[in-house]
């Protein structure tokens, strides 16, 4: 009887002990991000500014951060965790900051994916340096409600336009800047374009999204353009080594420096993603419960809002978004869509669809040990081989140990063969 008291009160003191976030706090302290999307989260930070929050999304991204990262997470954890740890605890060392006033924001998809339990790492390691800093929790599933980020309506609504007006700049961005004329003209517009949406959101005009789609559109399409093939290469696999800098060792800019248009999946097809996994439990378990009928609400809304956004670049000079409709159909030549584990069904339908519209050569960014990664993204590579006799694709593993050059030297193989594949295709056109 002792030993259970005993258990329930060191279960109950380790689940207790830690700082909480308090509303009033929003006028006082400073909230940390870290960086993921480079320009999604430029625009939600300066959305929630609007909104009276103080924030800031972190850029610190040199050695450093990592070597902090594994002094406080175990190396058998997922890389993304450690890179946002390392991230936290170099920021607040850097003596930029109160620490007294100061908490850390980390979202949870409350899936069954590690990402869901990052929180409880970040509060050990800020436990160990910085005991009275807060974590914040931002989520749609209850989770941390004593210290979950709130978010009512009317800020989830400026949310969902900002996810599309930064996938809607990415993906001309990335369209534009392999074939600039002149040097930088594109980072110009695409800053541009950043200030015409913080405008909008400034002036309450935000939610008229293809109106102001058409504008980012316009502005990229008039940028003066070299009219030349280049090698596209795709960047699919887990969430935050495909769009984080950081975590993928700024891939990006080294396929631009390769003389490459990268190919990033937009954000709004993992919300979507999201959304469909919900509506797929009901489906596959028989489930019926309000919470799927809103899903399916919100799905029809959104899917509908995809749908008119790539009717405007149907129209314009730019490869149109993927429809998630499409993105389904696809997953199912490959994968069940019961398979949800992370990004699960969603990175073979990427790279398929990839293929579909002229994207062979594809790098599949995994963190090492991320097993959900591996299965649906490393473990589909001969099922989509298979079926896309021309896609070419190199699974890279992202971790402390893996180093930059062994990285790139495999992407630069599967570089070699793209543009062996390009000049076969030419010689046999002539």
């Amino acid at each position: 009887m002792k030993k259970e008291q005993l258990t329930e009160k060191n279960t109950k003191d380790y689940r207790d002990d830690y700082p909480r976030w308090k509303s009033e706090m929003k006028s006082t302290y400073k909230i940390l991000i870290p960086d993921m999307l480079p320009w999604h989260f430029a625009i939600i930070e300066r959305l929630l500014k609007l909104e009276g929050y103080d924030v800031e999304v972190l850029k610190n991204d040199s050695r450093a951060v990592i070597d902090e990262g594994l002094k406080h997470v175990h190396n058998d954890t997922c890389y993304p965790c450690l890179c946002t740890v390392g991230q936290y605890i170099d920021a607040l060392k850097s003596g930029k900051y109160d620490v007294n006033h100061t908490a850390v924001l980390m979202s949870q998809s409350g899936g069954g994916c590690r990402a869901s339990n990052y929180i409880s790492l970040i509060r050990k390691a800020l436990k160990a340096e910085f005991p009275q800093v807060p974590v914040l929790s931002l989520n749609f599933s209850g989770l941390e409600k004593d210290s979950s980020f709130p978010i009512g309506i009317k800020l989830l609504l400026k949310l969902v336009f900002a996810i599309y007006y930064g996938d809607a700049i990415m993906w001309c961005y990335n369209q534009t800047k392999p074939y600039e004329e002149q040097a930088s003209a594109a980072d110009e517009v695409r800053d541009r374009a950043m200030d015409l949406v913080m405008n909008r959101f400034e002036k309450g005009g935000y939610a008229r999204y293809k109106k102001i789609i058409k504008q980012i559109v316009a502005m990229f399409a008039a940028v003066p353009k070299k009219r030349e093939e280049k090698v596209k290469v795709g960047i699919v696999g887990e969430i935050y080594v495909k769009y984080s800098a950081l975590g993928n060792n700024h891939l990006e800019e080294f396929l631009l420096s390769e003389d490459c248009e990268p190919v990033v999946p937009v954000l709004m097809d993992y919300v979507l993603y999201c959304v469909v996994n919900n509506i797929n439990d009901g489906k596959l378990y028989g489930k019926k419960s309000l919470f799927i009928t809103v899903n399916k609400i919100l799905y029809s809304v959104l899917h509908r809002m995809q749908k008119n956004i790539i009717k405007i670049f149907k129209n314009s000079p730019f490869e149109p978004i993927h429809d998630f409709e499409h993105l389904r159909k696809c997953a199912d030549k490959v994968l069940n869509q019961g398979v949800k584990m992370g990004e699960g069904w969603l990175i073979p339908a990427e790279m398929a669809a990839l293929a579909e519209t002229g994207t062979e050569n594809i790098v599949c960014a995994q963190p090492f040990g991320c097993l959900p990664n591996h299965i649906a993204g490393k473990g589909a590579i001969r099922t989509l081989k298979n079926l896309y006799r021309d896609e070419n694709i190199v699974a890279v593993d992202y971790d402390p140990s893996a180093t930059r050059v062994n990285q790139e030297n495999r992407i630069k193989l599967m570089l070699a063969t793209a543009r062996e594949n390009i000049a076969s295709k030419n010689g046999a056109a002539k």
